[in-house]
Parts: C-alpha cells; structure tokens; sequence
C-alpha cells in the first residue's frame, strides 16, 4: 500500500512515525508532505524520514486563505506523482481536499473540538475520522471513537522508554528541580480568542520558580530578549527525555500537558480554551493535572507542586491509570489502516475490537 501523509505540526510526527516504522518493516510505501512549522522539519531529519515541504504557511486571516490554495496544489503535485492508495493526516484540510480530488480516501485523527475552520475544511472530504471517545464533537457516520489518546502512539512503554541521562550535560543545581515552562504563539486558527500568560505574568512566574527550580523554556514564538537564557536548547527529538526528567510543566500547550501527564509529570495548564478539550476532560480526573489560568493561583499551584512528595506520587500512579485504561493506538493505527476499509465497518458493528490493541 502507499499512504501519503500530510504534517503540519511537529507533534503530527510523533502521532505517526512508529506507525510508519511498523509499517515500512511490512512493506508498505509512504510519501510525507510538512509544513515548515517551528521544529518540525529538523525532527523529520532527526528521525531519518525524507519529506518534501508545503512552506510555511501564513498567521494572517488573507494569507492562511491563500496558503490553502497553495497547499492544496503543492500536495496535489505530489500525490499525482506518488500515486498513493491512501490519505492520512492529523485533520489536514490539505490531504482531504486532494484525496477528493484524486478519487482516494482520506483517513484523521483529531482531537481538537474547538478547531472549527479545520473541521469545515476536512471533514465534508475525508471518509473516517478517529478521535479519543473523550472527544467531544460528533462528527456523524463517519465518526470512529477509540479507547486512547493521541500521545500513546509514541508514549506508551510498549513504545518509549525515557532516557533521563539527557539532563546529565546541563549547566543546572542538581539539588533543585527541573521546571519546563512551554509557551504557544497564538496564531493557528483555533486558538483565535483564547490566551495565555501575558509578558509580564511569564516574568512574575519566572522569577518566583528561579528562587526554588532549574526553568527552562519552550516556545513557538521568539522568545523575549529577558528569556533567551533559559531556552530549552536539547535537540527536538530529546524533548519527551527531558520532560521526563522535570518536576513540573506549566504549559500552554494542550499537546505538551496530556504528554506530561502520560509520563508522570505534574502538570498546570494555563489556556482558556482548556475546558473545551474533552482528552483534558478526561486526563483531569487524575490527581497533578490542574487547568489554571490565573496567574497569582498558577504561582501558588506551582510551590505547593515542587514541595509535595505526596502529589508526585499521585501523578506516577495517575500515569499508570492513564495507560492501563487506554490501547496502544500505535497498534490500533497499523491494523486500522492496514485493514481499511474492513477495519472501519468492524469498528461499526463491534467497537469493543479495539481492546485487542491494550
């Protein structure tokens, strides 16, 4: 089979490389079209897998119209040449308008429930559509709900063991611990009307963390001048190995909280689209995960965090809850895909097959 895959942020990679791995190991042919989105390309090659870009899109209402366009011929271009038996994105409006066009079906994965232009973008062209059962939008027919979310494709243990020797090169008090603050840029489509930590609550949070912690940063936007020197400079494949190593993430990332919490880290979610997301729904049942926006309540969470063995702990076996609870959606993927559209219509008739894949 030869499967096109359309990228377009660096998680999406994670979501699908060992599936891809898996999947080459049976013969199987992939093309991989991304977007040059902030690490995403550097991770393509940090992994070995060839990819041919799309650009690098557009923050403005007029420019991401007109990227649409662009995408939609560059992908096309592509595929004509590829000639692939099947689309299969993370909710790409790109690889569900050429697979309509090229008369293929188109198979996402999506969790975002507030990403409305994207789903009137992909979901009138894409056959099935795979989300979390905690997802909180119902697509119709065509909506396939599993037993997992999107970071057991490459988190679960059958997948990924933390390599916590990563930390070992770092200049850093290796009394105190290690803090990741994550910062996003504001600018995709779903995130218009939400927000996060103003300028100068980053500087009030950062200077009360310095006094007990090792910060470090991660954004997609530039960081300010004043916090240059706590950038996270590890190479992008060894983000998962360091947030393993942290203590605490206070992220405005939804993707970068749900991985903390697979892996045992507690984690403050400061975004006001969070109750929006059923996965964090779902992943705030658990003891260390909390969803604050105010920035005198993150500050307090964030020193009861660093000096509570007993929320620690709680967090650990939250971990263990999360993924004895969930399937190896990397397994679920490679039978789904490999199987379709059989796959589909037993998902229809018998949901419970899924748990085949724990």
């Amino acid at each position: 089979m030869k499967i096109l895959i359309d990228l377009g942020h660096p998680a999406h990679i994670h979501y699908f490389r060992n599936f891809i791995k898996i999947m080459e190991g049976k013969g199987h042919q992939f093309e991989l079209v991304a977007r040059d989105k902030e690490v995403l390309h550097k991770l393509l090659n940090q992994y070995n897998l060839p990819f041919k870009t799309r650009g690098k899109g557009s923050k403005g209402l007029i420019g991401k119209l007109l990227y649409l366009f662009y995408a939609d011929y560059i992908v096309y271009r592509i595929a004509k040449k590829f000639k692939p038996d099947l689309f299969l994105s993370f909710a790409s409006p790109y690889a569900a308008q050429v697979s309509k066009l090229m008369g293929k079906p188109h198979i996402a994965f999506d969790d975002t429930e507030h990403a409305k232009i994207a789903h009137l973008l992909y979901q009138p062209f894409t056959d099935s559509i795979l989300t979390p059962e905690y997802f909180k939008k119902d697509f119709g027919p065509k909506h396939i709900r599993f037993s997992g979310i999107m970071d057991l494709a490459y988190l679960h243990p059958k997948h990924f063991t933390p390599d916590k020797s990563v930390v070992s090169g770092l200049k850093q008090d290796s009394k105190k611990p290690i803090v990741l603050l994550r910062f996003v840029g504001w600018h995709a489509s779903h995130d218009t009307g939400h927000n996060g930590l103003t300028y100068e609550d980053k500087q009030r949070l950062l200077q009360t963390l310095l006094e007990h912690a090792t910060v470090y940063i991660s954004s997609e936007d530039e960081l300010e001048p004043s916090l240059m020197q706590y950038k996270y400079n590890l190479p992008a494949n060894e983000l998962h190995n360091f947030l393993s190593c942290c203590s605490l993430l206070i992220g405005e990332s939804g993707s970068m909280s749900s991985e903390a919490a697979v892996l045992g880290v507690p984690v403050i979610f400061n975004n006001s689209a969070a109750d929006l997301f059923g996965v964090f729904d779902y992943i705030c049942r658990y003891n260390g995960v909390f969803k604050i926006t105010r920035i005198d309540e993150i500050t307090e969470k964030a020193l009861a965090v660093l000096t509570s063995d007993a929320i620690k702990l709680d967090v650990k076996k939250s971990s263990e809850k999360i993924i004895s609870e969930n399937i190896d959606v990397t397994n679920f993927m490679v039978w789904f895909v490999e199987n379709y559209p059989e796959s589909r219509d037993t998902m229809k008739k018998n949901p419970d097959y899924q748990y085949n894949f724990r």
